[in-house]
């Protein structure tokens, strides 16, 4: 039986899909204490408990966002201030490769964050 979080993936058109599904792979790489689920019919990870980041299409841009769930407290440059209390963005172009040091330096910082609490 399929996971909601891989109906997700599979619905959703390429290259986001293929931009999203190397994302979820870099995020679950980053600790065994990660877990992915759907919140808001989006993929959401936690870390112990705690909403960690999720990844979403942005509706005007449609491209893909890595959404840090405590981007305000992490305070990392690559992060765009939202209109959000908690959440900064991070946007990807799925047509380019991936810039995998940022994005590993951006969930680094947020699991450090999440460690302390």
């Amino acid at each position: 039986m399929m996971k909601g979080t891989d109906t997700y993936y599979l619905n959703t058109v390429e290259p986001n899909r293929s931009c999203l599904l190397a994302l979820r792979t870099i995020i679950l790489d980053q600790d065994k204490m990660i877990v992915e689920f759907l919140k808001y019919n989006i993929p959401c990870f936690k870390y112990r408990d705690k909403v960690f980041c999720y990844l979403w299409i942005d509706k005007e841009t449609k491209k893909p966002c890595l959404l840090m769930q405590d981007g305000k407290n992490i305070n990392h440059p690559d992060l765009e201030k939202t209109k959000h209390k908690h959440i900064d963005v991070f946007r990807v172009n799925p047509e380019e490769d991936l810039p995998i040091k940022k994005i590993i330096s951006i969930l680094t910082k947020g699991l450090e964050f999440l460690k302390k609490e």
